[in-house]
């Protein structure tokens, strides 16, 4: 069988008991990033056995672009070169899932994104459906209070948090973002503001940061 992130293997699932538990003491961050993260995810056991999800396939600046959702949200978002392996990777992530492709009715949802990638928004508030630990919540929340047109490093990320010893399990954290640009990843960089790797390819990080700083001309 595939195999199953760490996330699943250790059972780490957010539910509200949890989020609250977590949230009750942490700082107004998270509170403002609520609507993006916090609703009670889908349960992806048994890698999406029993869940019903349908995804489109565009072409954007960036090459390909895949957008997968349940009825509660995005699930995921990729880029890649080519389809067949934004594809294989959506499989390999939800093998047991109900997949179809849906591209009449995931439009509402990525027309933005594509607006998004050709400058033409600085904001997106699509409701995600994302597996993930606390902590991996935790930095993802922090992740979008980066303003737009700015970057933060990985141990500035840990500080906001409140565990500035974190900075390596924080990088960890960022790289498992299953939704790229929306959770944005992408404004994290080195401490010396070189580039570091994006799981989606560093030169489309270093696209959208030029695009978010203004130094790109859509």
């Amino acid at each position: 069988g595939w195999q199953e992130s760490p996330a699943f293997r250790h059972g780490e699932y957010v539910n509200d008991a949890i989020y609250a538990a977590g949230y009750q003491s942490s700082s107004l961050v998270y509170e403002q990033v609520h609507h993006i993260l916090g609703t009670t995810p889908t349960k992806y056991r048994d890698g999406g056995k029993g869940i019903t999800m349908r995804y489109v396939i565009t072409t954007c600046r960036l090459g390909y672009l895949l957008v997968a959702a349940t009825e509660k949200g995005v699930c995921k978002i990729s880029l890649a070169d080519e389809i067949e392996a934004l594809q294989a990777d959506l499989r390999r992530e939800f093998p047991h899932a109900d997949i179809s492709y849906d591209e009449q009715g995931l439009g509402e949802w990525l027309q933005p994104i594509v607006q998004y990638i050709d400058g033409e928004t600085q904001t997106l508030n699509l409701p995600l459906d994302i597996q993930a630990t606390s902590f991996q919540r935790k930095v993802w929340a922090a992740l979008c209070q980066i303003p737009y047109g700015q970057t933060r490093t990985y141990q500035e990320i840990a500080n906001m948090i409140g565990q500035p010893s974190a900075a390596r399990a924080v990088a960890r954290a960022i790289a498992s973002n299953p939704t790229a640009i929306v959770i944005p990843c992408h404004r994290v960089i080195r401490s010396d503001g070189t580039l570091s790797g994006y799981r989606w390819g560093v030169e489309r990080k270093a696209a959208l940061l030029a695009l978010e700083s203004g130094d790109d001309e859509p």
